[in-house]
Order: C-alpha cells, then structure tokens, then sequence
C-alpha cells in the first residue's frame, strides 16, 4: 500500500470515529423513539406528559407543575400554556421531563408538510444503547473517483418522497455530478443539492439496497473546482437517520439518482441485515 493510499484510508479512520461520536451523542438520532402529528385541539400524545396541539399558525403544550416539563428555551417549569411557530421543515428542541435532572426525555417540535408534529429522544433508547458504531465496508481506494459537475441555469425544485409516508419533501437540484465506477461501462449522471460552503449533497440508489445497505444513502463531495471538477469518495457514504430509526422524515433520492451498479463502500444497515 502506497503512503497516499494509507494516508487516505486514515483520514477515513478518522472520518469514521467521528461520525459514530457523532451518532452516539446524547438527545442524538438514535435516541428518537416517536413521531407524533398534533391535533388541531388540545390532546394528549402517547407517553409525554401535558396538553398539545398544533394549529396552521403555532404549536401549544399546557401542562401543570406536577408534569415536570421543563421550557428548554427558558429553563423554566412549565405551569400554564407555552406557543411556539415555527417555519416549515424547522424543527426545535422545546421541552423535557424525566431522569433524576428532569431532562432524560426531549420533546422536538417539528413542522413538516405545513403540519406540526413531536418527536421524542429519550437518552435510555434501545438503539443507543446497544450502539457499538455502523458497520461499514472496508475502505476501497478504487471507489474515490473523479467527476465534472454540470451546472443548471437554475436551481430546480423537485417533489419527492420522504421516509415518512406522509411527510412530502422537496429537492433543490442544482446541477448533476457526471463520473464513472471502476469496471462499469458509461458514465452515471446523478442530481445533487448544495450544502453549506459549496458542498454537494448526493442522495442515491445503488444495487447494495435491500442487501447489505439501507434503502437509500448520501454521498457529500466538496466545492466543485473552478474547472467544475469534483471528487466522489464512496467510502464516506452514510445512511440518512431514517436507517436507524423508524421515526425519521429523511429525503429519499430525486428520481433517476439510481446507480445501475453495486457501491460496496461506506455504511452498511445499521443492524448489518437487508432494510427493504
């Protein structure tokens, strides 16, 4: 092995050990254990304490002092009605309650398709704690491959699915990634959005779905060069939340991101069995 190549594979090293901190962390992904859509009257949600609902304009929890919902914006016990509004696909983390500091459950508030809704993270979840990191493919130098990336005129908002059925989502193409795999022939185009710095996001299917990884995965290159050249590192590929959890409303792929091929590099199912 050359010293690039190890120098590469260690960076992915790293790369990994950061990414399953970053998954076990408290309140994290794996801690989720509901979605819940909120009524337009005040109701109760299944296990979360007080009073809830959601109208076109804000979100409202009632609940007396005996509840022990803490306000996380405030600090505060909550006695009486607190409101929250927030933008569509925003989501924030409002209240507590439980474990010996009043903060072993956080309720998130969401706002998806126009709708309100909760999510619990509770940080004595079953899947985190049997998180031992993901099971991932070894590292393939022949699998960091080099691309051109074509830009639209315009960015191009498209409807697409989501891991919740109902939870519409959208995507903002703009542009396609243009390369080629190791022993495949042609060139694979697949539609990419843009994160922050100038990243880009590919959502894609491959034929390792439904066999040894999840349903879909993200690939993130970096700023295109100025020649609009860019790198694809299948070895960084990850699964969306929605792969550890059945309470995600994680974006599928815009439609045609699909690899006629196996990328046998990156993250595996969670639990190292087929997520059909």
């Amino acid at each position: 092995m050359s010293t690039t190549t190890r120098t590469a594979e260690q960076r992915w090293s790293d790369f990994r050990t950061a990414r399953d901190a970053a998954l076990a962390e408290p309140h994290g992904w794996l801690t989720l254990t509901s979605f819940q859509w909120l009524a337009d009257s005040p109701g109760v949600l299944e296990g979360v304490p007080g009073d809830w609902s959601g109208a076109t304009t804000h979100a409202a929890v009632t609940a007396e002092g005996a509840d022990g919902l803490t306000d996380l914006t405030s600090g505060r016990l909550v006695t009486g009605t607190i409101m929250a509004t927030l933008d569509d696909e925003e989501s924030l983390s409002w209240v507590a309650f439980g474990g010996p500091d009043g903060r072993r459950v956080v309720v998130e508030l969401a706002r998806r398709a126009g709708r309100y809704a909760v999510r619990t993270r509770d940080v004595e979840a079953p899947a985190l704690a049997h998180f031992t990191g993901v099971p991932v493919f070894g590292y393939r130098p022949d699998l960091v491959v080099e691309g051109r990336f074509e830009a639209f005129a315009a960015p191009r908002e498209e409807t697409i699915p989501t891991a919740h059925p109902d939870v519409p989502g959208t995507h903002r193409s703009v542009g396609e990634v243009v390369f080629r795999l190791p022993g495949e022939d042609g060139e694979f185009r697949l539609r990419a959005s843009q994160e922050e710095a100038g990243s880009l996001a590919i959502t894609f299917h491959d034929r390792t779905n439904g066999v040894s990884t999840a349903p879909w995965r993200k690939v993130v290159t970096r700023r295109p060069r100025p020649d609009g050249t860019v790198v694809l590192d299948f070895n960084r590929t990850i699964n969306y939340p929605s792969a550890f959890t059945p309470f995600g409303t994680c974006p599928a792929p815009v439609g045609g991101n699909v690899l006629a091929a196996p990328v046998e590099a990156g993250e595996k199912c969670p639990d190292d069995r087929p997520h059909d």
